[in-house]
């Protein structure tokens, strides 16, 4: 298997919506999405990973399916210690690129309700994890989002009623991608 799908739950993604691709559920939140990266990269040993997911936007221009080019993990925060908030302790870097273009996303493992002190365009809770995979293995990487809320008091609702919304713009949009 060349090309493996990541997606954190069925709700955003059903695999009978796209046969002859494999999809893997890695679940919700970062430790769930590392894992399990690394449990998919093992079984399935893939040279290309797309991620494929909900976001809340931050960015009122940013909706409909996005692609996302640089990745930061929202909710690190060891300021007190003298780092960057997103910046891991002792680590140089504060996000993950993979020399596209897109929008940024500020990754954590908690639902936006709220703009984070961190500021990207778009907030969810997987794709820094996949990514600082994909960059640790050397594995191509690439990652689409849909919009289903703008991270507000309002984007539990949002999320629920819009959740699957984004499965048919990714599809059309899955044939065509290359790397």
């Amino acid at each position: 298997m060349s090309t493996l799908i990541l997606v954190a739950i069925e709700d955003e993604l059903r695999r009978e919506d796209l046969p002859g691709h494999q999809i893997e559920y890695i679940g919700v939140g970062k430790v769930n999405a590392a894992i399990n990266t690394l449990n998919a990269i093992q079984k399935h040993n893939p040279k290309k990973i797309i991620n494929f997911g909900t976001a809340g936007s931050l960015n009122t221009n940013v909706s409909g399916l996005v692609e996302v080019a640089t990745f930061f993990q929202r909710d690190m925060d060891a300021s007190p210690l003298g780092f960057k908030v997103g910046q891991t302790p002792f680590e140089d870097s504060l996000e993950i690129t993979f020399g596209r273009d897109g929008v940024t996303c500020g990754t954590g493992d908690k639902f936006v309700t709220k703009t984070p002190v961190l500021k990207t365009d778009i907030v969810d809770m997987e794709a820094f994890a996949i990514a600082k995979v994909c960059k640790l293995k050397n594995i191509s990487f690439r990652c689409f989002k849909f919009i289903s809320d703008n991270a507000n008091d309002e984007a539990k609702h949002d999320w629920v009623d819009n959740v699957s919304l984004g499965a048919k713009l990714f599809i059309e949009r899955i044939n065509d991608i290359e790397d």
